[in-house]
This record gives C-alpha cells, sequence and structure tokens, in this order.
C-alpha cells in the first residue's frame, strides 16, 4: 500500500451561512490516525441533510423553518453560533463534512491490527463514546472531520469491512441514509406483516426506509411527489399518496401500525390520526419543519409510542453491511459529481427534484 501524501483535496467549511463558506482547498494536511483508528483513503461521499443543515446552522433552536427554506441556500441568520452544531453545542471551524464514505484503510494506528491495511470498508458514521457509552458520542462529518477529502480518520471499530462488487460511489451511497432507516424501522420494532406510512420517500432516508421495510414483508405506502411515484414504487412501495394529498381521506384514519418521519411540519398531527391504536411513530429528521403540534390527548390516549432516532442500535450497522453483500437492498444513485462541484451537488440536494443519493468523488 503506498504511503499517503501529505496534504490532499478536501472542502473547509469556515463557519455558518451560504455557500461562501464552503472552501474547496488542495493543500489541506492529511491527518494521521491515532491510537484506535485507521485512515482511509476517500472512494466516494454521499451528501445528507446534516451537511447542509450544519453549514447552515438549522440546528440552531432560534430556527423553526424547514431544511428546505431559503436558508438552506445562504444560511439561517438567526441561528446562534453556539447551539448551531449537531449535537447542539458550538461548532469547531474549519471542519471537514461529511457523513458517508466508502474507502480503503491505508494506515492504522497503535493497537489496530496492521492487516486491516487495504481493508474496502464503510465508515459507521454514529461514533459511540468511551466504553461504548451511547450519549456520548460524535457525528462524523460534523463534530470531527468526516469525508468530503481524499482521506479521513475514523475509530477502527467503525470501519466496516465489505465485500462487494458495487462500486465506491454505490456504496457510499448507503451508511447515513441506510443505517437511519433501519434504525427507525428496528425501534419502532416493524414486523412482516404490518403496515407503515413513509414520509420523504423519495428522499435518501426514504428510498432506504422503503427498500428496508419490504425486505421486512411489510405493506409500505409511501408519501413522495407525484414525479417520482414510479420509482418509488420500484423499490417496494404498495402505494404512493402525493405528497400534498389529504392523507387522511387517502389513507383512512387509524389503519397504519408505524410511521416513520423524516418530514415532521405542518402534517405531524395527520400521521398520529394514521396510526392505530398502540402504533409507533419513529422520526430522524425535520425537513418541512421541526416545531410541530402535538394534541398530547391523541399521544395517550390511543397509547402511541413517539421515537427520537439518532444513535444507531449496536446491531444496526453491521446488519446492513450482511444486507449489502447479500444483494438484499440496492442503491439508489440520483446523480455523482466530482468533490469540487460540491456546491453544484448541494443546489441539485435542495431543488429536491432527485430520487436517491447524490455522491461526490474526491479524486479523479
Amino acid at each position: 500500500m503506498p504511503t499517503p501524501p501529505r496534504t490532499m483535496k478536501a472542502v473547509l467549511l469556515t463557519g455558518n451561512g451560504g455557500f461562501d463558506r464552503l472552501d474547496y482547498r488542495d493543500d489541506v494536511p492529511v491527518p494521521a490516525p491515532k491510537a484506535g483508528e485507521v485512515l482511509i483513503r476517500v472512494g466516494a461521499a454521499g451528501v445528507n441533510n446534516t451537511d447542509i443543515n450544519t453549514r447552515t446552522g438549522w440546528y440552531s433552536k432560534a430556527v423553526t423553518a424547514g431544511t428546505t427554506s431559503a436558508g438552506g441556500v445562504g444560511g439561517f441568520t438567526e441561528a446562534k453560533s453556539e447551539d448551531s452544531g449537531w449535537t447542539g453545542a458550538a461548532l469547531a471551524f474549519p471542519r471537514i463534512q461529511g457523513a458517508d464514505a466508502c474507502g480503503r484503510i491505508v494506515a492504522v494506528g497503535a493497537d489496530v491490527d496492521a492487516r486491516r491495511i487495504g481493508e474496502r470498508v464503510l465508515i459507521e458514521p454514529v461514533f459511540r463514546g468511551p466504553d461504548g457509552d451511547p450519549y456520548r458520542i460524535t457525528y462524523f462529518g460534523s463534530d470531527r472531520d468526516g469525508a468530503f477529502a481524499e482521506f479521513a480518520i475514523a475509530p477502527a471499530l467503525h470501519a466496516h469491512r465489505i465485500e462487494s462488487r458495487l462500486s465506491d460511489a454505490e456504496l457510499a451511497s448507503f451508511p447515513c441514509a441506510y443505517s437511519a432507516a433501519e434504525n427507525m424501522l428496528a425501534r419502532a420494532g416493524l414486523a412482516a406483516g404490518e403496515t407503515v406510512l413513509i414520509t420523504g420517500a423519495s428522499g435518501g432516508v426514504g428510498s432506504a426506509a422503503v427498500q428496508l421495510a419490504r425486505r421486512r414483508g411489510a405493506t409500505v405506502i409511501a408519501v413522495a411527489g407525484e414525479a417520482k411515484a414510479a420509482a418509488v414504487l420500484s423499490l417496494g412501495a404498495s402505494r404512493v399518496i402525493p405528497r400534498d394529498a389529504d392523507l387522511l381521506a387517502q389513507v383512512g384514519r387509524e389503519t397504519v401500525d408505524v410511521v416513520i418521519d423524516v418530514v415532521g411540519g405542518a402534517h405531524f398531527p395527520h400521521l398520529l390520526d394514521l396510526l392505530r391504536r398502540g402504533g409507533r411513530y419513529a422520526a430522524a429528521g425535520a425537513i418541512a419543519g421541526p416545531v410541530v403540534e402535538l394534541d398530547l390527548r391523541t399521544l395517550y390516549l390511543k397509547d402511541l409510542r413517539l421515537i427520537g432516532c439518532t444513535v444507531l442500535e449496536p446491531e444496526v450497522f453491521g446488519n446492513l453491511v450482511l444486507y449489502i453483500e447479500r444483494g438484499e437492498i440496492k442503491p439508489v444513485i440520483a446523480s455523482i459529481h466530482p468533490l469540487s462541484a460540491i456546491v453544484a451537488a448541494q443546489r441539485e440536494f435542495l431543488a429536491k427534484q432527485h430520487t436517491g443519493k447524490i455522491v461526490l468523488l474526491p479524486s479523479a
């Protein structure tokens, strides 16, 4: 394995704000792995909502708009720097973003078996704390540097070996979106024969959830734009409901066992009305708006469970790797860009006309 160079190409996020905060450089020092870490040559990196949210300061509690509003382009002026990080703390700049990575290990730190050099790996993006503490986490590409670079560091434990004929770009479409989707399904306990409604079903997490729910033997009702209905049906949905439709009229009150939601916003009360008594609602996003209306009577009189999903259950990522290796799920790629075209990629992402994942290639 060749010795890594001293410098690399990378995109530095220099602060909260607009696209001008993304600085593509070719002179960024290549990091060195510490004890328990590996250095990965990044083959491909996926674009995610969290990249936009971190850049624009959307995680600040001062922001109440959805992620696809004008702030996605120019940044949210009301955001406060002291709580604009993904965990609710201040971010340290400059930061290399990118939560999705496929690549190969090119160097290892102390206490890591040198035989791992050369392994092809996917990075599990939510890093647990010391001794596996699930609530002392750091997020790849937010709390620490990520995959929008030619090289990246990750804990060896979170670099999962994978054997697959898929390309780096195809594999990079999986980690963040599919692990988030599988985690929601696992926490909600979706079982074969149940009915699940999935919002935002044409996006990265939504399209992943459609495939993974169908894999579990569930009946999938998807919510997506009409132009994307055929693509979502091809992933395993039984029905596609237009995004702006009357959900209660289209689906029916108390007909759904589980709701998987990455949208939030004004439809939230209707999603709870769709759930059967004892139903489960799982969320891992709020692209239409984070502040919603909740009637507590609906929650307790129907014995509903509302589940927030961020930290992955311990088995989720390992299972995901197995699904990929066995060909049980497939990548859905909307487009591929060079890393230098990150602004064009984020503009495409914010336009929400795509189905699946947008991927960046750090090297030619």
